[in-house]
């Protein structure tokens, strides 16, 4: 989790207080036990650049399984972290349509199992200021290299559950016929 910073005025330098107006980002990486630690030193020097910041996005960007981040600042070029990703870590990728639910399944609960751990992710809309981040749900698998389960509780009430899934793929799920081929959840061109 990266939390992005900048005070609102520039004039900000000027005072005694010491505070600025660009900031570096603030990384911090969850331990898997409710805390959230300081992840500054691991994060490498970009973060650590003072900017003004506003907003941020995630989404794998080039499709190779790794999210990426994209940070929005209010007086320059975004900022594009690349994740290059480990030797060994697996992952997997959901894009979600909805047929009674809404078209981009808003409000899905995903819920995957995979080596002894489960993890859970909602679709929404939004995020930080003025970004929106990736639909598809992505989920990091670690060492795994099966996928016991996912199940989906979609927005009009039903629950589908799907199995003998494979790590380090994207897959497309139609509501009411599980996995399908992307061209049939994405719209037509008119």
């Amino acid at each position: 989790m990266i939390s992005v910073n900048g005070q609102v005025y520039p004039q900000v330098d000027s005072l005694p207080s010491g505070a600025r107006y660009r900031q570096p980002k603030n990384p911090f990486m969850n331990e898997r036990n409710g805390n959230f630690c300081d992840a500054a030193a691991q994060a490498g020097p970009a973060l650590q650049i003072p900017r003004v910041s506003r907003g941020l996005a995630v989404a794998d960007l080039d499709n190779d399984g790794n999210v990426d981040i994209v940070i929005a600042d209010l007086d320059g070029d975004p900022m594009i972290l690349h994740n290059q990703g480990l030797p060994g870590k697996h992952w997997v990728s959901f894009e979600l349509a909805g047929t009674k639910s809404n078209r981009l399944a808003l409000g899905a609960r995903l819920k995957l199992v995979a080596g002894g751990m489960t993890q859970t992710a909602e679709i929404f809309s939004g995020g930080s200021y003025l970004s929106n981040h990736d639909f598809r749900v992505h989920f990091g698998l670690g060492e795994a290299t099966k996928i016991d389960s996912l199940e989906i509780r979609w927005p009009s009430g039903k629950v589908e559950t799907i199995t003998n899934l494979k790590p380090d793929r994207f897959y497309a799920v139609l509501e009411g016929s599980g996995i399908v081929d992307r061209d049939k959840i994405v719209p037509k061109k008119k």
